[in-house]
């Protein structure tokens, strides 16, 4: 039987990416989100915009949100970043990210490469949205799915 968009994880992977998360939001208020499907249908961008909006991650005080997009079936994914994060990051700041998970992924270390990406985006939201006293978590940490 295939893997589904909510078995393709096990509950300590599930749980290795969520401390990825709050370990990496812990000194900014930037947010970052994972969304998770069985597939994608058509440009995978396109599809990630759609859940980024859907998400609410475009609503941050700041608009320092990321997503990280995964498709399984087609073996899609996308990283996006919202408008106060993209103007901060180098032009090809998500492409390295996105070719170091690809590598991660090639070798079916789906974990590791997602963990290597929220790491790697951590470290720049800290550094452009430092943590600030009355700083509240917008977004939850949670893996959704579709």
């Amino acid at each position: 039987m295939a893997k589904t968009a909510k078995s393709f994880f096990t509950k300590q992977q599930k749980e290795d990416i969520k401390q990825a998360i709050l370990n990496s939001e812990l000194d900014t208020s930037g947010e970052i989100r994972v969304h998770i499907e069985n597939s994608c249908n058509g440009d995978v961008k396109d599809r990630a915009a759609y859940i980024f909006n859907k998400l609410k991650i475009n609503k941050t005080e700041l608009r320092n949100g990321v997503l990280f997009y995964l498709a399984i079936e087609n073996r899609k994914f996308a990283i996006l970043g919202d408008l106060g994060i993209n103007s901060l990051v180098p032009e090809n700041f998500w492409d390295k990210i996105k070719n170091s998970m690809m590598d991660h992924f090639r070798e079916n270390e789906f974990t590791e490469g997602l963990i290597e990406g929220i790491n790697c985006t951590g470290t720049q939201l800290k550094k452009h949205f430092p943590y600030q006293t009355d700083d509240i978590n917008e977004l939850s940490d949670e893996i959704s799915f579709g």
